[in-house]
């Protein structure tokens, strides 16, 4: 899956503008430099010499920007060395040898790309920057301005928070707009605190499920920036104003701000994610972490996915716990899409795809009746559901696959199959 590169950040716009209402059209230029300079840095990377492999699982570089814009600055540890000193440098070391560990020995994932490349992180970005982020590349982590928001690694879930941004790049490949970019930042907070938490050796009982925790001041009137479990009580203070994210579907905020609020709205499935690990009890990594982690990678969460169709896809997932992940998601007002179990009496729904193309230029079809709390069902409407136009074909004598449910359809070129969807096809053809 192609991925898409966004500069997902932990501290949210509204916020930015209320600490610095020209901080947001400066952070803006520091992106497009950093770009820049970043295109500059990886031209002038020496190529692999013959024989060298990739980064293995766990490696990570801790760079410093010394206050200044450019990435990634001057290398200070890596992965292996002993501590620095500085308490930025290894705070960082220690949050992502931990994010790493929680994807690879709790759910099978070989840094965030899946394949062990290497986490590049800078601390120390600019001076009293108040803000933490992936840009597509590498994490960056400020020092806060000491007013409102201490040093960005002080909270190891923010580690965690935009590791996380990188693996659902790498997978699901949210869009950072409306609910698939509240989704992705939700994912991002859902592995930040099963992070904290592994650490800490909590249970989901036990867990404070606030985001941030210890970032603000002691002059701030909050315990962070978000609460999972309570979305809209992490802050009230004169200064940033009252926590503005929902925790229901009645309180859904609509307007423009925050990219279509990724920031506000991200309560709404971050509350889900908190009610489903307390009901099924135990830790939350092992818990609801690994469904919800099963649900982005499974090929049913795609780029457009919203609220209704992330729920789907966990209750899909959940197995034995699928009554109390549904349950979660009723509780916030999100009524899952269809793919989930469906009412006595609904009957199964047909599926249909249609390959033709080839050398031989030969068509082929496959119809097939399926529960409707099929995955293949969930995946494939999602799938119709983004109703876009098929891509350019890649290549020569490739296929082409039509997709029919619902009475919908969509168009694949062979190049653009992912391999869950052409698993899907080749059942289907030979169904």
């Amino acid at each position: 899956m192609t991925s898409r590169k966004h500069v997902c950040q932990i501290v949210p716009p509204y916020l930015m503008q209320r600490l610095n209402a020209g901080r947001l059209d400066q952070d803006n230029a520091f992106r497009a430099a950093r770009a820049e300079h970043l295109t500059r840095v990886l031209a002038q990377r020496p190529a692999p010499e013959a024989g060298e492999t990739t980064a293995e699982a766990g490696d990570w570089t801790v760079y410093t920007a010394a206050n200044g814009t450019d990435l990634p600055g001057e290398k200070v540890r890596a992965a292996g060395e002993p501590e620095s000193g500085d308490e930025s440098v290894d705070e960082a070391a220690t949050g992502i040898t931990g994010s790493l560990a929680l994807f690879e020995e709790v759910y099978g994932r070989d840094s965030y790309d899946g394949q062990g490349i290497e986490v590049v992180m800078t601390v120390h970005y600019d001076r009293d920057y108040a803000n933490a982020f992936w840009d597509g590349n590498q994490l960056v982590f400020g020092d806060g301005d000491g007013e409102i928001f201490q040093r960005f690694t002080k909270a190891v879930d923010v580690i965690g928070h935009e590791l996380s941004h990188a693996v659902t790049e790498h997978t699901a490949g949210l869009v950072y707009q409306g609910q698939p970019g509240a989704l992705n930042e939700s994912m991002s907070d859902v592995f930040g605190s099963c992070l904290k938490q592994r650490l800490l050796g909590q249970s989901a009982d036990e867990a404070d499920w606030i985001i941030g925790a210890g970032l603000f001041t002691e002059s701030v009137q909050g315990v962070g920036l978000r609460h999972m479990l309570e979305p809209g009580t992490a802050y009230d203070d004169p200064t940033l104003g009252k926590d503005p994210q929902p925790a229901h579907m009645d309180d859904i905020y609509d307007g423009t701000d925050d990219n279509g609020g990724v920031h506000i709205n991200s309560g709404i499935p971050n509350r889900a994610f908190a009610l489903a690990a307390k009901a099924i009890g135990g830790n939350s990594w092992d818990g609801a972490g690994k469904i919800w982690y099963a649900a982005l990678t499974s090929g049913a969460v795609t780029t457009d996915t919203d609220f209704a169709g992330f729920a789907a896809a966990t209750i899909a997932e959940a197995g034995d716990q699928a009554e109390a992940v549904t349950t979660a998601w009723s509780e916030v007002g999100v009524t899952p899409a269809s793919g989930t179990p469906a009412p006595d009496g609904e009957g199964p729904t047909v599926v249909k795809v249609r390959r033709s193309g080839g050398f031989l230029g030969r068509t082929k079809e496959g119809v097939a009746e399926l529960a409707p709390s099929a995955a293949h069902v969930a995946a494939l409407r999602n799938l119709v559901a983004g109703g876009a136009a098929p891509s350019k074909p890649k290549g020569a004598d490739r296929y082409i696959y039509e997709f029919e449910v619902d009475g919908r359809t969509v168009v694949v070129h062979e190049g653009d199959m992912s391999p869950e969807l052409r698993a899907v096809a080749n059942e289907l053809l030979e169904s």
